[in-house]
């Protein structure tokens, strides 16, 4: 292979001919062989701008031990090796790789899973390999490369134009333009700025009409993306939960060094060890830091992905899932998701409602020979008309866009030479003079307008669709063009119907039950919505029109979209506005979108959802991805992210219980015992051993109260319930330490070894009340917990008894003392279930 170094002409690549890019990159336009190819990617990179795997794994484990206070204990664990205490400083030392390695291993596993099911809605392109046009993940891209383009796909590398049809690009992300931007093959000077580079796609940018083959140049970094990509990658926005993870990571950490600053200050006065006191404070700081959480969540998102993934449900972005749980209300259009999806042509009519071929043929020719985004409406139209493709053939096409609202398409043959126009109805009469009558002849639109407009009311109220269709001679030296759409001749309707599908009614009142509400975003004008929303149960719905809002104000709008059902006649740039007046409101939205002009919306949205047959740019642009366009899909994926979300807040409750409450005690312990309760190597053994079952959280059963309704992280709640539980989890650890001190009067050993057992029993088994809100015998854990559960015990129950217990400082119990733990351990249970009672039914009452 040559060398692929790119020279100083390719970075100016807009200023070559076709053959001496073809040259400078060593291939020709029958595409690259498989094998070179292999050695391309090789050589550049996947056509990406994520880390390799392997730096990802080995960032990922280092991860693992930023927490300073860990990094802090690593050190004083050394340091008391240095000074001779070989054995603990090792225990320590390995407990802490061996809880990193569990943590590295959940997240990698999880990881590795997301990967898997992101591969299912991967973007792909068609790439023209082994003279074989096959389809390949854009991350496979190599310059070389020869690419084909149609409306609605991602432009996946900076290329040069070898071929193109009516091409016209949005690109928004670098020119801020709002038109699209037509591209031609050709050369322009190597000075071009960017956005003047007519014969130049560029990465970052996608196609909106037309069809074009390139010869890629330019992948991953080296793009002009790439290269400002840093600048133009925006952090996604943090979710509501990850939010509220950050707060109580604060909230722990605020707790963590007062904590340990009173303990190690109060052992150095009481004439303790420095070394023993300090290696106690920082093993009490890890006991307090949920070390495993962020494990816990993406293991707990991981398993929800894959869940969802058989709902058929793909999440792209993983924290998104619980932002999905905790959903309120969902926007989306109507079409394949309150209707069928399926497109069916009632008739075409002329100017006074009569059939007409005609206006059905115009509309043919326009439908079929149009080289834009290929929708229902244009696939039904061309399924239902038998034309002869031969017929004409194209001149020119200015193309569909949401601003006209209209598409133009002229044809020619040796005799005849015309442009047709077909879109929404008033836009195509804003451009018409005359009409058509049933007769054949041309007459001022004038004397039939206000009997177009009344038949267009009547067929809309019946719940049809309405195109508009219009028709102008022309030139076969003259280009139709923008300026030409005037004076044309208006020639009828189309009119189509798209019925609601069967199981809407049901499925709408499903979303109600789990209290989601939805809102239809719709191109369609309010009477044919309104007709659609009657005939799936949305009574006497609010309807708000694109025109009503763009007189309205923010804040006028910001009061009237909570109450609007449908929004009708909305422009593109109309939803955001829609998307973030309903957030601002204090709702968490979904929007459901899968056309070119919906990725604004759905980046606004909360939860961008899309369909896997939806065009690349909306898909990229997806939080989540359905492989089924059906509500029944989304309402299976709702309630995986609210079982998701339950789950990690299983853990958070936990932490906030005994965790907490047995690390109070204990340094409430340390202040008045003439020894330390626990040593530091018996800390961190029960972090880990407590840890171990929640490991298996992201298999529990979910109540159903947790999935009925939506749920938002409160970080209040949380700090609440930590009070309670963490009060009442030392009540019964001081009542451990009398039983141990006036009861048993155990030497150091012996209350270092049944305060270990009593505190790790209590707080594993504690986990199957503060899962649920109802009492823990009616809502039994699920099966890996149950497992999980048991076999702690049973491990804690042993250790006095192994042959190398002496290491960890333990020694053999009594008898007497599994009886009063017993006892104890009851009582905290059945107070505790108690406690949890009460706890709810105040803040239900509160709320």
């Amino acid at each position: 292979m040559q060398d692929l170094s790119l020279t100083k002409p390719l970075d100016q690549f807009w200023n070559l001919r076709k053959m001496d890019a073809l040259k400078g990159l060593s291939c020709t336009e029958n595409g690259l062989s498989g094998e070179e190819a292999a050695l391309r990617i090789k050589h550049y990179g996947p056509n990406t701008f994520k880390a390799g795997s392997r730096s990802s794994a080995l960032l990922l484990f280092l991860s693992q031990f930023k927490s300073p206070i860990t990094i802090l204990l690593i050190v004083a664990a050394l340091l008391s090796m240095g000074l001779g205490d070989f054995t603990d400083a090792t225990i320590i030392l390995i407990i802490i790789i061996v809880s990193s390695f569990l943590g590295f291993w959940q997240e990698r596993g999880a990881a590795n899973a997301v990967d898997e099911l992101l591969k299912m809605v991967q973007i792909k392109c068609q790439i023209l390999r082994g003279d074989m046009q096959t389809e390949f993940p854009v991350e496979n891209v190599v310059p070389g490369d020869i690419i084909f383009l149609s409306a609605g796909d991602v432009i996946p590398a900076d290329s040069l134009l070898l071929e193109s049809k009516e091409l016209f690009i949005d690109e928004a992300a670098f020119t801020g333009e709002t038109f699209p931007v037509e591209k031609n093959v050709g050369v322009v000077p190597a000075d071009t700025p960017l956005a003047k580079r007519t014969n130049s796609l560029f990465m970052g940018s996608h196609v909106i009409s037309g069809t074009a083959r390139v010869l890629v140049i330019k992948t991953g970094k080296q793009t002009e993306f790439g290269k400002i990509s840093e600048k133009l990658r925006v952090k996604s926005p943090e979710t509501d939960f990850e939010k509220g993870i950050r707060h109580f990571g604060y909230l722990l950490m605020e707790i963590t060094l007062i904590l340990v600053l009173i303990i190690f200050a109060t052992n150095i006065l009481l004439h303790k060890p420095a070394l023993d006191s300090f290696l106690f404070s920082l093993a009490l700081a890890v006991g307090l830091t949920p070390q495993l959480l962020p494990a816990i969540i993406s293991v707990n998102l991981s398993v929800g992905a894959r869940a969802m993934a058989k709902q058929q449900v793909i999440v792209k972005r993983l924290s998104a899932i619980e932002n999905f749980g905790s959903m309120n209300i969902l926007c989306s259009d109507k079409t394949g998701t309150i209707t069928a999806g399926k497109v069916t042509l009632k008739d075409a009519l002329d100017i006074d409602g009569n059939h007409s071929t005609k206006t059905l043929h115009f509309a043919w020719l326009n439908a079929y020979l149009q080289l834009g985004f290929k929708n229902p409406i244009d696939e039904t139209i061309r399924s239902t008309f038998p034309g002869d493709p031969n017929e004409f053939t194209v001149q020119s096409e200015i193309p569909y866009d949401f601003i006209r609202k209209r598409l133009t398409i002229q044809v020619k043959n040796l005799t005849r030479n015309f442009a047709i126009t077909k879109g929404a109805l008033n836009s195509v009469l804003d451009i018409c003079e005359q009409a058509e009558t049933t007769e054949g002849q041309v007459i001022p639109i004038k004397d039939k307008l206000d009997s177009i407009k009344e038949k267009y009311k009547t067929l809309s109220a019946s719940g049809f669709r309405v195109l508009g269709v219009a028709y102008k001679n022309g030139k076969n030296d003259h280009d139709f063009n923008r300026d030409d759409e005037k004076n044309m001749i208006f020639l009828g309707f189309i009119t189509l119907f798209d019925p609601p599908k069967t199981d809407v009614r049901q499925t709408i009142i499903n979303l109600n039950n789990l209290g989601v509400q939805l809102k239809l975003i719709t191109g369609d004008n309010a009477l044919v919505a309104e007709s659609l929303a009657k005939d799936v149960g949305i009574e006497n719905p609010v309807i708000l029109t694109g025109l009503q809002m763009t007189n309205l104000s923010d804040s006028a709008l910001f009061q009237q979209a909570a109450h609007t059902d449908i929004f009708a006649e909305v422009e593109p740039n109309q939803k955001e506005r829609i998307i973030m007046f309903l957030k601002k409101s204090g709702n968490v939205v979904g929007f459901m979108g899968d056309g070119i002009n919906d990725a604004p919306a759905l980046h606004a949205a909360d939860v961008g959802i899309s369909v896997d047959s939806a065009v690349d740019v909306a898909k990229e642009a997806a939080d989540i991805v359905l492989l089924a366009q059906d509500l029944n899909v989304l309402i299976s994926g709702i309630v995986e992210g609210r079982k998701t979300f339950s789950n990690t807040m299983k853990y958070i409750f936990m932490a906030t219980s005994a965790n907490f409450g047995n690390m109070f005690s204990m340094a409430g312990a340390s202040l008045f015992l003439p020894f330390l309760p626990l040593l530091p190597k018996q800390i961190l053994l029960t972090n880990l051993l407590t840890d171990f079952p929640e490991m298996t959280i992201a298999t529990d059963r979910v109540d159903p109260v947790a999935i009925n309704k939506p749920h938002r992280w409160d970080i209040r709640f949380i700090r609440r319930f930590m009070i309670l539980f963490g009060l009442l989890s030392s009540v019964f650890d001081y009542l451990t330490f009398g039983v141990l001190l006036f009861f048993m009067k155990a030497n150091e050993r012996t209350f270092q070894t049944g305060w270990f057992v009593e505190s790790v029993v209590s707080a594993t088994l504690i986990v199957l009340v503060v899962r649920t809100r109802l009492p823990f015998f009616k809502s039994l854990p699920g099966k890996y917990l149950s497992i999980a559960t048991a076999i702690i015990v049973l491990v804690v129950l042993a250790l006095p008894f192994i042959p190398f217990a002496g290491l960890f400082g333990f020694v053999r119990l009594p008898l007497s003392f599994y009886a009063w733990m017993t006892l104890i351990v009851s009582a905290y249970v059945f107070t505790a279930e108690l406690a949890k009672q009460w706890f709810y039914r105040r803040i239900k009452n509160q709320t």
